[in-house]
């Protein structure tokens, strides 16, 4: 079952036909190889011929022998049709050594329409980036939004598929899964390949206990600030004897495989970015059944972290806001716009509603201040206002 994911599809409608090689980028198994396919069944719906279309998924054994650049390049080279347009997609492409050189031979044909997918930063690094420089549009590809998730589920309400995407998160193939137990394996060998793929195979005496746990550490603390050092005394203390320098090179590659994503500090009265103790968010919120298992959650961080993945969907660049001493959950910034975000699971009481209220009423602008939370309702207190969370998810 391919889940329709409209949004990513008019990104590359605008971009088809243009030369520009479009780089789809994510974690693996959020969606990138089902986005190709939905493409490409669209091209032949308007008109375009199926033997105009070459696709190869390099992790399928029936190309093995094209993860040679040369051979790849020949390969396809040999297939193109003149005087037509050529759509070539090429899934998971890192697993090609020298993979720029075919795309780069490729990309100066004027007849060809080039899509590639990778599910690691590093194939948009060294090389690749000095080859390609102002030839590729990098399109991020993440999980099912609770948007998505819940379209793909007609026959619930809003509420149950709200429930259900707190528990099973947004893995696109998770929605077919039938209980409990099935999603759970499925999480954990989803875990487990870009663990070992993405980041063990990429570190020289890699330990993958360490990462593991270190993993399971950013999970379960997703939303609080934190540090190399701190990191590395906490797992120390747990018995995982380690240093900063390991821990911070553990967390470049968690991040490169987009399994976790920093964010930064921002100084709101300053004006200015803080580069140290930055928190981490999950790429989604299903990692902790993998790395946590059944242990209780924090529902708060939860909420949290699905809210820091729909702004980065939605094109934010997103920042924690400090604040004479105080902290915003998120400040966000999107074409010279600036909006600021507090999360919370309720505000019925009055003593948190003040305390989520305090930091944003000490902002001295007019950029919107919401405060987004499960209650029921959407109400305006000076300027400020709160938002049910599952009417923002559906809202964009």
């Amino acid at each position: 079952m391919l889940v329709p994911r409209p949004t990513y599809l008019q990104k590359l409608e605008k971009l088809a036909n243009k030369q520009i090689i479009k780089v789809l980028t994510g974690v693996r198994r959020c969606g990138k190889s089902s986005l190709l396919q939905l493409f490409q069944q669209q091209l032949l719906a308007d008109g375009v011929q199926p033997e105009q279309i070459q696709a190869i998924n390099f992790e399928d054994l029936a190309f093995s022998k094209l993860t040679d650049y040369q051979e790849l390049y020949r390969y396809l080279s040999q297939r193109l049709l003149p005087d037509q347009m050529n759509y070539i997609f090429l899934d998971e492409i890192q697993n090609v050594p020298n993979f720029e050189k075919a795309v780069d031979s490729l990309f100066i044909k004027s007849n060809v329409d080039l899509y590639i997918t990778g599910s690691n930063a590093f194939m948009l690094s060294g090389e690749l980036a000095t080859l390609l420089s102002g030839r590729y549009i990098e399109i991020p590809v993440y999980p099912l939004s609770f948007k998505e998730f819940a379209q793909a589920k007609p026959d619930q309400s809003l509420q149950e598929s709200y429930q259900q995407y707190l528990l099973r998160g947004g893995f696109p193939f998770a929605l077919q899964l039938p209980d409990d137990e099935s999603f759970r394996d499925y999480i954990d060998g989803v875990v487990n390949t870009v663990l070992v793929k993405d980041v063990l195979a990429r570190k020289d005496k890699s330990d993958s206990t360490l990462v593991r746990r270190l993993a399971a550490f950013l999970t379960e603390t997703a939303g609080s600030l934190t540090s190399p050092k701190k990191i590395a005394d906490t797992l120390t203390s747990m018995g995982e004897k380690t240093t900063p320098n390991t821990v911070a090179s553990y967390l470049e590659l968690l991040e490169n495989a987009f399994l976790f994503y920093r964010c930064d500090r921002f100084d709101i009265g300053g004006k200015k970015y803080l580069s140290i103790n930055p928190k981490y968010y999950p790429v989604d919120i299903s990692l902790r059944r993998a790395l946590v298992g059944q242990k209780r959650p924090n529902k708060g961080s939860r909420l949290e972290a699905i809210v820091y993945q729909e702004l980065r969907r939605r094109g934010y660049e997103i920042y924690v806001g400090v604040m004479q001493q105080t902290e915003v959950d998120f400040v966000v910034v999107k074409d010279g716009r600036r909006e600021y975000y507090q999360v919370s699971l309720s505000l019925d009481d009055e003593q948190t509603y003040q305390r989520e209220v305090r930091s944003l009423r000490l902002i001295d602008d007019n950029y919107p201040k919401i405060i987004l939370t499960e209650d029921p309702g959407h109400f305006d207190d000076q300027g400020i206002s709160q938002v049910n969370i599952i009417d923002w998810l559906m809202g964009e």
